[in-house]
């Protein structure tokens, strides 16, 4: 399986990453983003792309790729509807309408979040866009396209996050996930996790689009 991977710099990103590395049924991974991981493998292939809107020069050398792991994604925290919808909606859309027009056979999984509204007509800003970001993707014409719903990810192997704020958040919290764990397994998943299950259901298929953190956690994911 050859696959396309955005957000590979961030936490949940550097997980699949990971997983994609370590799994014999990936043979080859493309990372797209406006800076390198820094990591050297020889499945590993990076590309540097600075508007992430607008794939015209290259369009060609996305062609051929089995699946597609979306993994960039921002809080809205102090940010307007309209900018917020511009890096969730606006950039998520104009990568998957280029890929289903390079891959038609291609599995697009776009990593969402726990409490995303499918309506996409509720009060709360980000669920609303996230539901809305989803129903489109799953118009496109892709074999397939997934929406995972993850709660709270513990990140492993190392992994830290490149935001402060998200820094902070997982010292104080981070140390606990054995507790919210045993507590809440229903609410609680890890970047390992998230690697597996995404290339399962590329692989596989899952029977319904969207995933929330229970099919996450599934044996198999």
């Amino acid at each position: 399986m050859k696959v396309i991977l955005f957000g590979a710099t961030g936490m949940v990103g550097q997980g699949v990453l990971r997983e994609c590395l370590r799994s014999p049924e990936v043979e080859a991974i493309l990372s797209i983003g406006r800076r390198l991981t820094g990591l050297a493998h020889a499945k590993l292939r990076e590309m540097v792309h600075a508007d992430l809107t607008d794939f015209s020069a290259i369009r060609d050398e996305l062609r051929g790729y089995d699946a597609c792991f979306f993994c960039l994604g921002v809080s809205s925290l102090g940010m307007s509807e309209g900018d917020y919808r511009r890096v969730t909606y606006d950039l998520t859309l104009a990568v998957a309408r280029t890929l289903a027009g390079q891959n038609p056979g291609m599995t697009f999984i776009y990593v969402s979040g726990a409490g995303t509204d499918s309506t996409g007509q509720g009060k709360t800003m980000w669920a609303r866009t996230k539901g809305q970001t989803e129903n489109a993707l799953f118009q496109l014409p892709f074999k397939a396209a997934y929406a995972c719903r993850p709660g709270y990810i513990q990140p492993m192997g190392g992994i830290v996050p490149k935001t402060a704020w998200l820094r902070g958040f997982y010292a104080v919290l981070g140390p606990l996930y054995p507790v919210w764990k045993a507590l809440f397994p229903q609410y609680v998943t890890t970047t390992e996790q998230m690697g597996r299950a995404m290339i399962h259901v590329a692989r596989e298929g899952a029977p319904k689009r969207v995933l929330e953190n229970r099919d996450i956690n599934q044996p198999g994911g």
